[in-house]
């Protein structure tokens, strides 16, 4: 039967943390192993630190600090709007050609985040593999392979495509690409990593919850750990050997996202940009959404949540909404802005998340709370605006290209994602000059079209069919059946 080191029971001392190692007599060498693997990979002076500050910040809902950013916060100023005038839209001409050379030089990556399950909407499976397509039921994760897949063909250039998972998605991720052949990538470029987990912490003492005598109650670790798990699986090194300049960032529930946009890249590279964020505008400024502003000199982005009514409906000199620019969660990044931030060890800022947590007590019975009790730790990639040099805002187009899945029913579901679906394509196939039922489906695959103009194209040459892009209403429930 092996001891714990000397240096973690001193560490585990030091912070009040003894209990965790109550049953390591009772444990097999495997469990053992186990449970020190995970304790030594906890940096827990710092999580005690930031459990500490957020004690001293919770007599109020809203604490000083953030009151005080929220009212510093303007509206930012570095921003390239959606083109109004032929000087705007020649300007994205530009960027979208500039943005195609560097997929035709192999520059560009994809990184997606789908470490989440489809329990919201529910579905108990990753999300990525919930059938989304309005009259194919194609998966999110299909529909992102085709994407890929088009610009491939259409510039030439590989496009590496890095999933990054979590400890409760990945093996279910893994098989299904491999049971649907990579829907016709090659699996070599097709990189799948996981996420950390952070410990969960009793909310008024701190102390590290257990899962059961062997192991802690451990959660990912927030879309902010990408930086310390792309370093760790040894991406970042195999993506600066392969020439990848430029890494293209989205989550997993937004089907309308145009991948690779080469207008957002080309943009990217023309301002030397680190960090570069497609926003939307807000449809009100108390929408459920994060927000971009300037704080200090720097772009950060307040969550709704940080925002009283009046905050966030303020308005700045021109009677503009202060917080009008929503976060798509869209976003490029250089590949040495990411290895700088891994250098210093991929340390974003850590927050804290008041949840339920079931565990076992000093006794080892199970407790299922009925109310947050647990205080869990995560990291949020949008905090590496402010480290970047040059961020840059790109403003989008709502309707085309953020419909994310995220509610069952209601605003952002299921149900709004399909309708834009087939919105898109029934406006490319009406400005194609050609009609279409108001009963009908439509669902164009990007192996068909990636944009308007070669769906055009295409269709002029007879190289696309009108009968295999609309389908009637009774075979497009047939199909989702």
């Amino acid at each position: 039967m092996s001891v714990p080191s000397d240096e973690l029971v001193q560490t585990l001392a030091q912070h009040n943390q003894q209990h965790v190692l109550k049953w390591w007599e009772e444990l097999n060498p495997q469990q053992q192993l186990q449970l020190t693997s995970q304790l030594e990979a906890i940096d827990l002076p710092r999580l005690m630190r930031v459990w500490k500050a957020a004690q001293s910040e919770q007599s109020t809902t809203h604490n000083d600090a953030e009151l005080c950013r929220a009212d510093r916060a303007a509206a930012p100023t570095t921003v390239v709007r959606q083109p109004v005038t032929e000087q705007d839209i020649a300007k994205r001409q530009a960027a979208g050609a500039t943005g195609e050379q560097l997929l035709a030089d192999g520059k560009v990556a994809v990184i997606t985040v789908a470490g989440g399950q489809g329990s919201r909407l529910g579905f108990d499976e990753p999300k990525g593999m919930f059938p989304i397509g309005p009259a194919s039921n194609r998966t999110l994760f299909q529909i992102f392979a085709e994407q890929i897949q088009a610009r491939q063909q259409r510039h030439g250039g590989t496009i590496p495509w890095l999933i990054m998972t979590s400890q409760a998605t990945h093996e279910d991720t893994v098989q299904f690409f491999q049971q649907q052949q990579y829907f016709g990538l090659n699996a070599d470029h097709v990189h799948f990593f996981q996420q950390g987990s952070m410990p969960a912490v009793d909310a008024d003492t701190g102390r590290l919850l257990m899962q059961d005598k062997a192991s802690l109650c451990l959660s990912p670790d927030g879309h902010g750990g990408l930086v310390a798990a792309l370093q760790s699986s040894g991406l970042l090194n195999r993506m600066a050997a392969a020439g990848i300049e430029l890494l293209f960032y989205h989550q997993v529930d937004n089907p309308t996202v145009i991948l690779c946009d080469p207008v957002l890249l080309g943009l990217h590279h023309q301002h030397d940009s680190e960090l570069s964020t497609n926003v939307v505008q807000k449809t009100s400024p108390t929408e459920r959404m994060g927000a971009l502003a300037e704080i200090d000199g720097h772009l950060e982005i307040i969550e709704y949540s940080e925002l009283t009514e009046d905050q966030a409906s303020r308005t700045d000199d021109s009677g503009q909404f202060v917080f009008w620019a929503g976060n798509t969660a869209i976003h490029v990044f250089s590949r040495t802005f990411f290895e700088h931030l891994a250098s210093e060890g991929g340390r974003l800022k850590l927050h804290l998340a008041n949840k339920k947590v079931p565990h076992i007590d000093d006794c080892g019975n199970l407790i299922d709370p009925t109310e947050p009790n647990a205080s869990k730790f995560e990291r949020f990639i949008f905090d590496a605006l402010p480290l970047a040099r040059n961020a840059l805002i790109v403003e989008g187009n709502r309707a085309l290209e953020f419909n994310p899945v995220k509610n069952a029913e209601g605003d952002d579901s299921p149900a709004t994602a399909r309708a834009a679906l087939n919105r898109i394509g029934r406006n490319w196939l009406e400005a194609a000059g050609h009609s279409v039922s108001e009963t009908a489906t439509v669902e164009i695959s990007p192996l068909v079209a990636l944009d308007l103009s070669e769906l055009s194209d295409k269709l002029a040459r007879g190289a696309a069919s009108l009968d295999d892009l609309v389908h009637n209403v009774h075979d497009s429930k047939a199909r989702q059946q």
